[in-house]
């Protein structure tokens, strides 16, 4: 007589469907587990035994062979304590068949007292198993929100085995989430961002925070240290427009992976990794596969502070997602792509001490310090920031300036708007905002005027400009058209953009 079960494993921002099937037979009393578990699912055994014994289910003294499939997947994590739980108990007839057991998956970690604990990676487990034809989820009562954000699926919280035998027997507490839509609308908590009017100056630098915003682009503060580099990008998350729905549940798919959530992501993510951060830490990957900050900061902002004293192969590493908008991490067992369209803000001083074009406090570097300290970021990543903006030094009759700056939400508007043009703009094209676009959307989407095509030949030919640095001024300036609210580029527009590429080749 076989028990049979189905439940999940994640795998990198995804997961693969398991089928436990748990087999008495002769010998001496015991448990063997075969389908490749890891360490986690074998103790997993163990706290089924001691669950089972808490809610008073007996073992029969009989040799049990649970079988994990596909037997050449990896399974790893705790999630398949519950399935292979709910599998004994069939084959134990302590329960009944499950109702519609061929099209329910089971999630849970259980503990000692036979309670069942939530685990990661609920979304994409759900998500799979919908693609598979499921329509019931068995979840912890922790996971339910997370679970019914799959549009489709029958949600059954459960906070012990017994809640498991009574779904069995046929009653079942149904779980209604909250609407995503209403979710996204609520409005955010206040004092939670930092606001732009804490800034005082730098009136260019807060341009380009909004041009920067507005279309998606990267961008590279670069000033002495208490110029307030730092203090700008993070205030980038304040004026960034909302997650769509379907933005807000690829990043809660991916948080989720991680153990980040356990409900839909509302706002779009701002991730500031130290500089100490590995390659792997970074771009993702490890003996098991899990999301790196470029994949946690999709839809959002990954903000890299004192971009030099990075490690070389992690910077480097940035520029192939930074294009294409996902990564794809191989290793013997196999490969797994994740997401990894962010917009990229980082910050670096002049010079190894900083003072580099201060007026006020003597640089104490040689030429070839600095040439070192600049060379450290190689000229193709330099290449991808579409911003690259001087911050210098606040002049202290700015700081004792009492007349405050512009609100955070006040610019918000003006970014929100423009989001709204592009995505009438872009629809159907494939990209979500104007530094998404393919040089072929620009040709049809991102029309120049004469004059303006006039200035950026010129433009190109001064500043040596690559193709990549061409296409990227067209996009920074269709996204200043997009904030003056004009459907055509003009001569203007590209002048603001070009100034952004002053430091191309240095």
């Amino acid at each position: 007589m076989l028990g049979r079960a189905t439940g999940a494993v994640v795998s990198g921002v995804g997961a693969n469907l398991v089928e436990v099937e748990v087999h008495l037979g002769g010998g001496l009393p015991g448990t063997s587990t075969v389908g490749m578990p890891d360490v986690a699912v074998r103790e997993g055994i163990d706290r089924i035994r001691a669950a089972m014994q808490s809610r008073n289910f007996t073992l029969p003294a009989r040799k049990a062979i649970v079988n994990l499939a596909p037997a050449d997947l990896r399974k790893r994590g705790s999630a398949l304590d519950l399935p292979i739980a709910a599998a004994i108990l069939a084959v134990c007839e302590h329960m009944c068949p499950l109702p519609e057991g061929e099209r329910t998956l089971l999630l849970g970690e259980l503990g000692l007292d036979g309670s069942i604990r939530p685990v990661r990676g609920v979304l994409p487990m759900a998500m799979a198993a919908r693609e598979a034809g499921k329509t019931r989820l068995i979840v912890p009562r922790e996971n339910a929100d997370e679970a019914a954000l799959v549009r489709g699926m029958t949600v059954l919280p459960v906070g012990d085995l017994d809640d498991v035998v009574c779904l069995a027997g046929g009653r079942a507490e149904v779980h209604l989430a909250p609407d995503p839509d209403l979710l996204l609308r609520r409005p955010p908590g206040q004092g939670e961002v930092p606001d732009l009017i804490d800034v005082r100056g730098q009136a260019q630098a807060r341009r380009a925070l909004e041009i920067a915003a507005a279309g998606g682009h990267n961008l590279l503060l670069c000033g002495p240290p208490g110029a307030g580099k730092t203090m700008m990008a993070r205030r980038l998350p304040g004026i960034l427009p909302p997650l769509s729905l379907e933005e807000a549940l690829e990043v809660t798919r991916v948080w989720s992976t991680v153990g980040l959530t356990r409900g839909l992501v509302t706002r779009r993510p701002f991730r500031a990794p130290h500089h100490g951060a590995s390659f792997a830490a970074l771009t993702g990957g490890g003996s098991i596969v899990r999301p790196g900050e470029i994949s946690l900061a999709t839809h959002g902002v990954l903000y890299l502070d004192e971009l030099p004293e990075f490690r070389r192969d992690a910077l480097e590493a940035l520029r192939q997602p930074l294009e294409d908008g996902e990564i794809t991490v191989s290793r013997a067992h196999g490969s797994v792509t994740m997401p990894a369209r962010f917009a990229l803000v980082a910050s670096m001083n002049p010079c190894p001490c900083g003072q580099s074009g201060n007026r006020h406090r003597p640089c104490r570097c040689s030429e070839a310090e600095v040439r070192r300290y600049r060379g450290r970021v190689s000229g193709p990543l330099l290449d991808r920031f579409d911003l690259v903006v001087d911050v210098p030094a606040v002049d202290p009759a700015e700081l004792s300036d009492r007349q405050p700056g512009e609100r955070s939400s006040a610019v918000r508007g003006r970014v929100v708007a423009a989001r709204q043009r592009q995505r009438r703009r872009l629809a159907g094209a494939g990209a979500g905002c104007n530094a998404e676009m393919t040089g072929r959307t620009l040709d049809q989407r991102g029309a120049l005027d004469d004059e303006a095509r006039r200035m950026l030949r010129a433009a190109g030919e001064r500043l040596h400009l690559s193709a990549r640095g061409h296409d990227r001024v067209r996009r920074v300036a269709r996204s200043v058209a997009d904030l003056e609210g004009c459907d055509e580029v003009r001569r203007e527009h590209v002048a603001e953009a070009v100034q952004y590429r002053r430091r191309e080749g240095s």
